[in-house]
């Protein structure tokens, strides 16, 4: 199957969640969830989400809270485990494989960062493929790779779905993407990998990664018609950098005296695009919402498939 086929396969008008050159997240994910919610009451699936936490990082504790939240709020089954910070890697993977056998559940994630004892790699390769939530399975990241259809990461793939509905819309010159060059700031497999792979294959257009080692990051980003920062660091690039009507997308978001910000200055890019994400109210949003739309996916399929694992 083609590659977006993973993504939501239906329209969303940009203009319910475009606010003049704001790519507004927040409201594309609540069409979003409100999607999913018509799906599963429609098809009477109850989509089941489990989610691990281990040790007690308060920013850990808010993002499963609002996961949790979201996911009731769907009438989807929300499981939560929560383990203490010195878990032992045969402990944690015992968890997980109860819920790889409960049939009631079709995604687990395990919230990260993990406690630095815990070998996060095989830790989320302990989740089966099929009930991967969050679309770091290597089964799911080989498919990615060739360009198949499979569970996504959420962030690439809510980002990719602002771009997709962005282009149907024609709405801008600057929104037809096909063969525009797209510049990643960053490499990890979270984002800034997976970010590459759907601007590639799922919106053909020519991608540039950039990443901390980067020499002369300058000269990459102002030839960007999409920019994509998710380089954790605020300011590394700023205004004079940016190409005037780019899309840019800050995947970013620090706390500054008490306020949530991205990792650009977005008060002085604003002017030179064409479109950009807020922060917050921008990419954040849309995370959670593709975990949900994952978790459903991954029980269609399952139900499709006749599939058990208990």
């Amino acid at each position: 199957m083609p590659l977006f086929d993973a993504l939501p396969q239906t329209t969303f008008d940009p203009a319910l969640w475009v606010d003049g050159k704001r790519l507004m997240g927040k409201k594309l994910a609540e069409l979003l969830r409100q999607h999913i919610k018509e799906e599963t009451a429609k098809t009477g699936l109850k989509p089941g989400l489990a989610v691990i936490l281990v040790g007690d990082d308060a920013a850990s504790q808010i993002y499963v809270a609002g996961k949790e939240k979201a996911a009731l709020e769907l009438g989807f089954d929300s499981r939560i485990v929560r383990l203490p910070a010195n878990t032992t890697q045969e402990a944690l993977v015992a968890e997980i494989h109860k819920f790889n056998v409960d049939a009631s559940v079709h995604g687990i994630l395990v919230q990260l960062p993990l406690p630095a004892h815990l070998n996060e790699s095989q830790i989320l390769q302990a989740i089966v493929a099929e009930k991967d939530a969050d679309g770091f399975h290597y089964l799911n990241q080989g498919k990615l790779a060739a360009g198949i259809a499979a569970t996504l990461p959420c962030t690439p793939a809510g980002i990719a779905l602002m771009l997709r509905e962005l282009a149907a819309a024609k709405s801008h010159p600057a929104a037809d993407l096909t063969g525009r060059h797209a510049v990643v700031v960053g490499r990890s497999n979270i984002v800034g990998k997976p970010m590459a792979q759907l601007l590639l294959s799922g919106l053909n257009m020519t991608v540039t990664i950039c990443h901390s080692k980067t020499h002369n990051l300058q000269r990459f980003v102002a030839d960007a018609d999409v920019l994509v920062s998710a380089t954790g660091v605020r300011g590394v690039i700023d205004e004079k950098m940016v190409k005037a009507g780019a899309i840019v997308i800050d995947v970013g978001m620090h706390r500054i005296d008490g306020k949530v910000t991205g990792d650009l200055i977005m008060s002085e890019i604003e002017n030179k695009a064409s479109y950009y994400t807020p922060v917050p109210g921008g990419v954040g949003p849309m995370t959670i919402a593709m975990l949900l739309f994952n978790t459903y996916q991954n029980a269609q399929r399952m139900r499709a498939a006749g599939t058990r694992l208990a």
